[in-house]
């Protein structure tokens, strides 16, 4: 089962950033990542006007684009209810780990990304599935305080925390 660990805070924190170091650190182990980014915006993964973006303008439920190189499966959602996190979770294929951006009030164990800078309250005072804080600056917390700019010792407790295994048989 593929161990799922959270990356959440508010925009302008620095989660993607973190995120995008923290898969190359895990890849770079050789551990086999899986991200799941959740977005309240809506997304083009194709231009207007291209082949798979005109199929889902003409009604398409669900749209493959396939290469030589990668796939992406697009689902029009056309007013349904948005998947849960346990839904997307099943949807990929088998990893070490999964890392999650956004999603952040699912029960899941998770970093808080937090700079004073932003000017917004910190998370973790209100969810018991954060785990530790990362920041550029003193937080005052009981939970593990984690240097923002060291990606590599979040990876270390990250992947302590799940009791990770980057020799496992795959």
């Amino acid at each position: 089962m593929t161990k799922v660990f959270g990356i959440v805070g508010f925009s302008g924190s620095g989660k993607t950033t973190l995120t995008e170091q923290l898969i190359a650190c895990f890849a770079a182990r050789g551990l086999r990542v899986n991200a799941i980014k959740h977005s309240h915006h809506d997304f083009e993964l194709e231009a207007p006007g291209k082949d798979s973006a005109r199929f889902r303008s003409a009604g398409a439920a669900e749209v493959l684009i396939a290469s030589p190189y990668r796939f992406a499966i697009v689902r029009e959602l056309r007013g349904d209810t948005e998947p849960t996190l346990a839904e997307q979770l099943a949807r990929l294929s088998p990893a070490d780990l999964t890392l999650v951006e956004g999603f952040k009030h699912d029960p899941i164990p998770k970093l808080e990304v937090w700079r004073a800078g932003t000017g917004k309250p910190q998370l973790f005072p209100d969810d018991a599935n954060i785990v530790a804080v990362a920041s550029d600056a003193p937080v005052e917390s009981t939970l593990p305080l984690l240097d923002l700019n060291d990606a590599g010792a979040i990876a270390d407790f990250i992947t302590h925390h799940l009791a990770l295994d980057p020799h496992a048989d795959r």
